[in-house]
């Protein structure tokens, strides 16, 4: 399947924004948001990107691209989520679109019909099968390709793909750009259902960067045009960052096995170390492929443990301390605190398979909620005992470290960071290496700047060969 008409070259970048940026802090909408996300943990996606971003559990959440879709071209600003697989737009006739947005993205609906590129996409066709995992029963030419997400909290969305010009920004150089065109299939989604429907945090769609076929950057590197490899770098202290998809050469990072066949980026954790007390997992003989795994999602903004492992880890950080302790939003541990929480407080290590370890340091995970308190950022994620315990490592982990995700060689790796940097990213057929870095995203005029403006540019780093 030949989805790119057209022959890109080396990188692209796209603009992406915080999805809270310029919003109030509202912890309680961001767990929320959290919950969501985490009921929804079945698919991904893959491409070359430097980004933006400010992963502060009280300054800032998820992340929107700016997309420049159809002919003649229109922006759409979209959710960036490494936990699903597709791309899918608001369409016309959705019977319960937001027509407003508290983010202030303008609402708008996109329309096959005005879009003289547009093709529906039939149950026949190769991307159908692959979105379905096989073909669709009673299937007939004349049949539309549909679907329906629905994510465990109730929250769905359901329309018919189509294939449509997207058009991407090629890095040409060291930190320049220049558009080029290709072809996608993404949703047309006209049902929606749950907090989609709700005008709080509305965006115009979800763009998915998951492992699944369906995922554009799976459909970008099946056809041969992109590495299918990604990373990103999370800047929490001045905001923005770097998300590249392809083959970043520097910095040169260790990497380690990701447990392989799954939907989601996970590895196989071995111990928790909190100061100078370890926890080790036990692993049982026919202990399941997510026994003792740990998701490492971008798109979480917190970070999320079982029980067993959150009680050890809250009672190290809060004992032999005279801490006035209070909840926040009925659900954040709070205490007030001024001085330099890294002087106090224990560093906290995940030990994974193959002697990796993820360093978390106290000002990682004590996210100032005002200037006089702390808050603490990991959360029970509530596993019953019948359950796989599984750790799921948001920003507030990730930020400041370079992670790379291999998903051709099914490793991930990552390294402490300056994200306000830039990385190498190499041109293969031409051999010519190029620097890319954060790049400020101009905000929509009704955006209003908190702090800092939160900015997210996409670079993909895609493989030159002739289109046949």
């Amino acid at each position: 399947m030949n989805e790119f008409s057209c022959d890109f070259g080396n990188i692209i970048t796209l603009n992406v924004k915080h999805k809270f940026a310029g919003q109030q802090r509202n912890l309680s909408s961001m767990k929320a948001h959290d919950m969501r996300r985490l009921a929804r943990f079945f698919s991904t996606v893959d491409i070359d990107i430097p980004l933006g971003g400010d992963g502060h559990p009280s300054g800032a959440g998820l992340y929107f691209a700016k997309l420049v879709i159809g002919n003649p071209a229109e922006e759409y600003h979209v959710q960036v989520d490494t936990g699903s697989d597709i791309l899918w737009l608001n369409c016309v006739g959705c019977d319960k679109c937001p027509k407003e947005s508290s983010l202030g993205v303008q609402q708008k609906l996109y329309d096959p019909k005005k879009s003289s590129s547009s093709k529906l996409v039939y149950c026949g066709d190769e991307f159908c099968s692959a979105a379905h995992d096989g073909k669709l029963e009673n299937c007939k030419n004349d049949r539309q390709c549909e679907y329906y997400i629905v994510y465990g909290d109730g929250t769905g969305n359901g329309g018919y793909f189509v294939r449509d010009t997207i058009q991407l920004q090629q890095v040409t150089g060291n930190l320049q750009t220049a558009p080029t065109n290709g072809t996608i299939v993404f949703g047309c989604g006209s049902k929606r259902s749950g907090d989609l429907s709700t005008s709080s945090e509305a965006v115009n769609g979800i763009i998915g960067f998951g492992q699944a076929n369906s995922s554009v950057i799976s459909q970008l590197a099946a056809d041969g045009k992109v590495k299918n490899k990604f990373a990103h770098c999370l800047d929490n202290v001045d905001g923005g960052g770097i998300f590249a998809i392809g083959e970043v050469i520097a910095p040169h990072i260790n990497k380690t096995r990701m447990i392989r066949k799954q939907s989601h980026y996970k590895i196989t954790t071995k111990a928790v170390e909190i100061g100078d007390t370890i926890i080790e997992l036990e692993t049982s003989f026919f202990g399941s492929a997510d026994e003792n795994a740990a998701i490492i999602d971008s798109g979480t903004t917190l970070s999320y443990l079982p029980t067993k492992i959150h009680t050890q880890v809250v009672e190290k950080i809060t004992s032999g301390k005279s801490l006035e302790m209070e909840k926040v939003s009925n659900q954040f541990s709070c205490f007030k605190y001024e001085k330099n929480v890294d002087d106090e407080f224990p560093v906290i290590k995940f030990h994974f398979k193959g002697s990796f370890v993820l360093t978390v340091y106290p000002h990682d995970y004590l996210f100032k909620y005002r200037d006089d308190m702390r808050c603490i950022g990991w959360q029970d994620n509530g596993s019953k005992e019948d359950e796989e315990d599984i750790i799921i490592l948001g920003d507030f982990v990730l930020s400041n470290k370079l992670v790379i995700y291999d998903i051709e060689n099914q490793t991930i790796g990552w390294t402490e960071y300056n994200c306000s940097s830039f990385v190498k990213v190499k041109d293969e057929k031409a051999g010519t290496e190029y620097m890319v870095g954060p790049h400020i995203v101009s905000s929509a005029s009704s955006f209003t700047v908190q702090a800092i403006l939160i900015l997210l540019s996409i670079f993909i780093y895609l493989m030159h060969f002739p289109i046949a």
